[in-house]
């Protein structure tokens, strides 16, 4: 793996991981496109620089939303010295916790079936395009009226169990997480804002997780430069999709990431049957 393509694998998921496009199913139609093996050749590795391009998201996340972090974490520990939600920044604070522990379970218990039976570059195309579709018609149909501080726990419970379908490449758990946001409710900018902080402990638990299971191991031999350049795209490419994403949506809906959806799913399934590309064999 090269410096360049590491920084273009982090600059994609950077943008891929906050917008709602699908960061895995992006990881893979890259590759796909470009013909590049190495992560494929070298299973190893390929997980290794996946934690690297998730610290790189994950320091934007913290980047963007520190003063959010350190509100509601000083809300929730109020909230059990207190032993009682005295406070909106509490509840939400307990809210975002509930919500991460669908996909935690769903991640931990189904980690082998993911990497090894989701991900063909058929599959993606087909989940781009009708997670695009279902993106399309929440967002305009879906009565937008609440902020943050009406979401109830069974509306977080449920933005929780809606993103562990976004385990599967193709989905998007940023996409999953703001269709089921607007479902129950939230407007776009709430829903969002929303996606964004609950996804702080589960990159960051995911991060962890993965990153214990490869850390007796350390990085491959001539891949620091490469994870370096990978981690630095990935944090200034998410940083920059976030604060996009927030201020769109305060004037705009969801259609741009519609379009761009389906002309990625329809272009995939072209080149498939064209001959261009396999369907399988990512």
């Amino acid at each position: 793996m090269t410096i360049l393509q590491a920084i273009i694998l982090g600059i994609v998921q950077g943008l891929t991981e906050f917008l709602p496009i699908s960061s895995s199913g992006h990881l893979l139609i890259v590759p796909w496109l470009f013909n590049w093996h190495f992560l494929l050749e070298n299973p190893g590795l390929n997980k290794t620089f996946d934690v690297a391009l998730h610290l790189g998201t994950l320091f934007s996340l913290i980047a963007y939303f520190w003063r959010d972090i350190g509100t509601l974490l000083a809300a929730w520990v109020r909230t059990i010295a207190h032993r009682k939600l005295d406070s909106p920044q509490g509840k939400l604070a307990w809210l975002i916790i509930v919500s991460t522990i669908p996909a935690a379970i769903v991640g931990v218990a189904f980690e082998d079936v993911i990497v090894t039976r989701l991900g063909q570059p058929w599959m993606i195309a087909v989940l781009m395009i009708v997670f695009g579709l279902v993106l399309w018609l929440v967002d305009h149909t879906a009565k937008l009226d609440r902020d943050l501080d009406t979401l109830s726990w069974g509306g977080a419970l449920i933005i929780g169990a809606a993103q562990a379908l976004a385990l599967a490449p193709g989905v998007s758990r940023s996409g999953i997480t703001m269709v089921t946001g607007l479902l129950v409710r939230l407007d776009r900018e709430a829903a969002a804002r929303y996606s964004f902080l609950m996804s702080i402990p589960i990159i960051a638990g995911a991060a962890a997780y993965k990153g214990l299971q490869i850390a007796q191991d350390g990085l491959p031999a001539g891949t620091s430069a490469p994870f370096a350049a990978g981690i630095a795209s990935a944090a200034i490419s998410g940083f920059a999709a976030i604060w996009f994403l927030l201020a769109y949506l305060k004037r705009h809906n969801f259609d741009l990431f519609v379009i761009y959806r389906l002309a990625i799913g329809f272009g995939m399934l072209l080149l498939m049957a064209t001959g261009v590309r396999a369907a399988t064999g990512i």
